[in-house]
């Protein structure tokens, strides 16, 4: 099995956003839930063929787009909830083995956290020590990705699974914490974890008692354990680095907040200066104002989305001074305002 591994990592080119293990059985699953798996592949760019191979590379905004689409045709509004549930650790490809084969479960929480940079990209993942208790952060962060709460279930599932596989099936975490508002069907989430289940929250969290993470991983396997781990570095090796219009992109939304983003703000922490940052997203037909049209476009129908989220708020998280200024702008976009936009949808 090391050999086919690592023969896979090297042949096909190195990881530039989240590996398709991740979407092991996704097909299969869509099915069971009522959707039409050809149909909500294709509206989310996903190329069905590369969900075959574990170390094939999906593009991480359209992953998590396809888990939304998911959940929006099938009907099953916890659509990443229940996929998480029954995804099982083998099944993550390398680094579900990484974890797997772990000394103990609080090194293969480690070892998995570890490794997870090189799985999915432009994503935070950390351990945080809590006294009694280590707190797994997770947060996606790429600057296209707005709407990312089945993603956020699904891997919040992942971890509970890896956990369980050493901890026994009936482990629950302290609390599981999630950046999205409440869904209707909340009281589904307490019973998957087994757990009090907050939203709303800074971060995808789980918080996890240090006492729990002393036992054997039932599959320990060092040697594996290596193999696994060079697999996914030499992977990772080869992949090209987050493109130019992402950085700028994730840059704008970082700065909207705080008003209307300045070039230089963007470009200094990038490395580049204002003028070389401007020629090089006219290289790919691009200019700064549209770049950051593009992010306030894309983040208002997401704040739009979130009704308890007041429209004077959103303009402000937007980077405008005003609310008509805001108005003016969504108008020009969707040819009505914000409120009948909101309304409809």
């Amino acid at each position: 099995m090391e050999g086919s591994l690592l023969a896979s990592a090297e042949l096909f080119g190195g990881n530039r956003g989240v590996l398709s293990a991740a979407a092991t059985g996704l097909s299969d699953f869509i099915g069971e839930k009522g959707g039409d798996a050809d149909h909500i592949l294709g509206i989310s760019g996903v190329d069905p063929e590369l969900l075959a191979q574990p170390t094939l590379s999906l593009n991480l905004a359209n992953y998590c787009r396809v888990m939304e689409e998911a959940a929006r045709h099938s009907g099953c509004d916890n659509f990443g909830l229940h996929y998480g549930k029954q995804f099982k650790p083998q099944s993550l490809g390398l680094i579900g083995y990484i974890g797997l084969c772990s000394n103990t479960l609080e090194s293969a929480l480690q070892n998995w956290v570890g490794a997870f940079p090189y799985h999915q990209h432009d994503t935070l993942i950390r351990l945080v020590d809590k006294g009694d208790c280590w707190r797994l952060d997770y947060q996606v962060r790429h600057g296209a990705i707005l709407c990312r709460r089945q993603d956020a279930e699904l891997t919040m599932g992942m971890v509970l699974n890896l956990v369980r596989h050493g901890a026994g099936k009936l482990w629950a975490p302290r609390e599981v914490h999630f950046e999205h508002p409440q869904p209707e069907a909340w009281h589904e989430h307490c019973k998957a974890f087994d757990a009090q289940v907050y939203f709303d929250q800074p971060f995808n969290s789980m918080l996890i008692p240090k006492r729990d993470l002393q036992r054997p991983m039932p599959d320990s396997d060092p040697m594996l354990l290596m193999v696994m781990q060079d697999a996914i570095r030499r992977l990772n090796s080869q992949s090209s680095q987050q493109g130019l219009v992402d950085l700028a992109r994730e840059r704008v939304r970082q700065l909207l907040p705080q008003g209307e983003p300045a070039l230089e703000d963007v470009a200094e922490p990038m490395g580049l200066s204002s003028w070389s940052l401007q020629r090089r997203l006219k290289e790919q037909g691009l200019s700064f104002t549209a770049v950051v049209e593009k992010v306030r476009c894309e983040m208002a129908t997401y704040y739009l989305q979130q009704r308890q989220l007041p429209i004077s708020q959103m303009a402000l998280l937007l980077g405008y001074s005003e609310v008509s200024a805001f108005s003016r702008a969504f108008r020009r976009w969707f040819g009505i305002s914000p409120r009948q936009w909101r309304k409809e949808a």
